[in-house]
């Protein structure tokens, strides 16, 4: 692990410089800090993990394709769990709600 140190006005940031492996190919990277880096390397073993599941499961001998299933996974992964934090938001408003008018009616 390489650290390269940049200056901004009386701040010292400090970068790491790491690698990751993706599909047998290795990117440099840098990072402001090891929780960063730790998140980067935990994101990588993930898409690794999903990479061979995918090579296992399926006829794919193009890498880009792999990585585009990968891709795709993770991305549905998000705006699934995006649809059900707005659900579950809009089920708390309306049961608030209710709470609210209940409260009103009793206060009256």
């Amino acid at each position: 692990m390489y650290r390269s140190i940049k200056r901004i006005g009386s701040l010292i940031m400090e970068k790491l410089k790491i690698k990751i492996t993706i599909g047998g190919r290795v990117y440099p990277l840098s990072v402001n800090s090891t929780n960063e880096e730790e998140g980067m390397r935990k994101a990588a073993k993930k898409i690794n993990e999903l990479v061979s599941k995918f090579e296992q499961n399926y006829a794919v001998s193009d890498k880009q394709d792999v990585l585009a299933m990968c891709a795709l996974q993770f991305a549905s992964q998000v705006e699934i769990q995006n649809i059900n934090k707005d659900a579950d938001i809009e089920e708390a408003t309306q049961k608030l709600e209710a709470l609210n008018q209940l409260l009103d009616m009793h206060l009256k």
